[in-house]
């Protein structure tokens, strides 16, 4: 059985004044909603298609 790659996305590697260090990972589609919600809710950014765009482009893949 073969298990999806899991994802993460990290804040610190985005410069912010917050200085956020908050870590998400799990499936792609469970990082890309909780990155999304986390990035309107705490850095400000406008939901939409650009917003979304730029953070499945900061995807990385988990070591295993």
């Amino acid at each position: 059985m073969q298990t999806a790659t899991r994802k993460y996305i990290d804040c610190r590697e985005f410069p912010s004044d917050s200085k956020c260090s908050l870590t998400i990972s799990g499936t792609e589609s469970e990082v890309l909603k909780a990155a999304t919600e986390h990035a309107v809710t705490s850095h400000g950014h406008s939901p939409g298609p650009q917003l979304e765009k730029a953070l499945q482009a900061s995807l990385r893949n988990e070591k295993q």
